[in-house]
């Protein structure tokens, strides 16, 4: 499953870096599939959303940080847990019930961002 940041959050900024996938953006802030990835042009998420990799999307949250869930691979292929938990002083990067992937679902994603 993807991780997701709560309304909890205090904007302190130490998940971000910390992100393999740079699938964590600052509230209000436009994201792009290209963002820390290898990806060029026409791009089809796990999800099936489609778009320009280098295009800006919506931000998806304004007042606090946020995952973009089509990025997030729980740092599967990069790390043994997802960083952003280890580093949040305060607990509020949980896992997104909405967005149950497996291991090798998460792998695919990963493989599919850094190609």
């Amino acid at each position: 499953m993807a991780i997701k940041i709560t309304e909890e959050c205090i904007n302190c900024g130490a998940c971000e870096p910390e992100c393999p996938n740079h699938a964590i953006y600052e509230g209000g802030a436009e994201w792009r599939f290209s963002d820390g990835t290898s990806l060029k042009g026409m791009f089809t998420s796990k999800s099936g959303m489609t778009a320009d990799a280098e295009s800006p999307q919506d931000p998806q949250v304004m007042d606090v940080y946020y995952i973009v869930t089509d990025k997030c691979t729980e740092c599967v292929g990069f790390h043994d847990e997802p960083q952003c938990t280890a580093v949040c002083p305060v607990d509020c990067c949980v896992d997104d019930e909405d967005h149950r992937e497996t291991k090798e679902e998460l792998l695919e994603k990963k493989q599919s961002l850094h190609l």
